[in-house]
């Protein structure tokens, strides 16, 4: 699960890492009087307002409606409204939203941290997450702060530095410092790091996360380190223990029918092809998408109903597919180990009565228990539905429908 920047940075303060201090608001009055309060805690005269989306690149990023970019800044309380009204409630397009772009419901009003002093301010990366390779976590991080990660390690890996962390032993003190060494830096500024290696590291862990991402940590003039930007992804399978973190899901950042799926239970992922899919099991999924793609379409989707299909999770699952302009061709594949053929077939009977009319053609594949069975319901049932028992005719019945 995504998160905003300042429900990030708002996690990360409670555990201790020294952030650049911002206040959200979802209106130009409300931006300005944020700015007021900011000013008064932090002595800050100049404001950064940040666009909320759950996405990257918001600096270099265009809001459609007005040309402002997603991160401005305002160099007094006065400038803080107009800006604010320049970017709330328009679409904000980045290399990471694709043209369609993302809508800006709401604005961190944040302190300027780039302010004059006894040196030079230095952006770094910094990142934590799990290397399922080694089944390790790894702190990753470079002296290229404010980069994409992506673009300095096809440039420049040399200067991206990695350190794994058993998770049995948990973070060490030598390995902190020899991160903030490789930083290069030295000081006042290379204590301050290690510190802020240690309480990134408490958070990701504290939160059950699968990513923390800096970028930039932030070395100010008077040698603080500071979280500039933050990036959290936080693994759906541990909200359970976290009932605090779950509220801070934000349904509007998210896919409609992905959230649509989660709400009736299915695991669905929206793609870019032809032929919706509709699977029990993770791994048939994959398999059945592999065997579109060889047939000459492109999946639509990745829908797994799980191992108790029943006539409501079919008739969930047709209702999100059909909601895909891209789909031509409908292909269910269910594997009757724990559910029978049987009752999918009568599900799938049952669910194409109650939607009405279905334009697209549907193969259903059915095999293990009672698929002869459910084949049969399929095939008198009257309706327009192709039944397949072998892989192999599904995919040429489903070429034979594209072509």
């Amino acid at each position: 699960m995504n998160i905003h920047e300042y429900q990030a940075k708002e996690i990360l303060k409670s555990y201790g890492v020294t952030i650049q201090e911002g206040i959200v608001a979802d209106t130009p009055e409300k931006a300005k009087d944020a700015a007021k309060e900011l000013n008064a805690s932090t002595g800050t005269q100049w404001f950064v307002i940040k666009a909320q989306i759950h996405a990257g690149g918001r600096g270099k990023g265009i809001i459609n409606e007005t040309g402002s970019n997603g991160v401005v800044l305002a160099k007094s309380l006065d400038d803080v409204a107009p800006k604010a009204k320049n970017i709330l409630g328009g679409v904000l397009v980045t290399h990471q939203t694709g043209p369609e772009g993302k809508k800006v419901n709401k604005v961190l009003i944040a302190q300027d941290v780039y302010y004059p002093g006894e040196s030079e301010p230095k952006e770094f990366y910094l990142s934590i997450l799990l290397d399922r390779g080694t089944g390790q976590n790894v702190i990753m991080a470079s002296t290229e702060g404010g980069m994409d990660i992506e673009t300095v390690a096809e440039k420049t890996p040399e200067k991206i530095i990695k350190e794994w962390i058993d998770p049995k032993v948990g973070l060490q003190g030598f390995q902190a410092r020899k991160v903030a060494f490789a930083l290069g830096l030295d000081g006042e500024a290379f204590k301050q790091m290690v510190k802020f290696i240690f309480s990134l590291y408490k958070a990701f862990e504290g939160t059950d996360a699968s990513l923390f991402e800096i970028n930039p940590v932030l070395k100010t003039s008077d040698n603080k380190i500071l979280a500039v930007d933050a990036k959290v992804n936080l693994d759906d399978n541990a909200l359970y223990r976290h009932k605090n973190l779950a509220e801070l899901r934000d349904l509007s950042e998210e896919d409609p029918l992905e959230v649509e799926a989660g709400q009736a239970g299915l695991n669905y992922v929206k793609l870019d092809g032809n032929v919706g899919c509709m699977v029990n099991g993770a791994g048939l999924a994959m398999a059945t998408m592999d065997m579109i793609k060889l047939s000459g379409g492109e999946p639509a989707n990745f829908l797994d109903v799980g191992g108790g299909a029943n006539a409501e999770t079919v008739e969930a699952g047709f209702r999100i597919i059909l909601k895909d302009p891209n789909v031509k061709a409908i292909l269910i594949n269910i594997f009757g180990g724990i559910v029978r053929c049987d009752r999918v077939a009568s599900g799938v009977v049952e669910a194409y009565k109650k939607i009405g009319t279905i334009h697209v053609p549907i193969i259903v594949r059915l095999q293990g228990t009672n698929a002869e069975e459910g084949a049969r319901i399929i095939e008198e049932s009257g309706l327009k539905v192709t039944s397949a028992i072998l892989l192999k005719d599904a995919a040429e019945k489903v070429k034979q429908v594209l072509a």
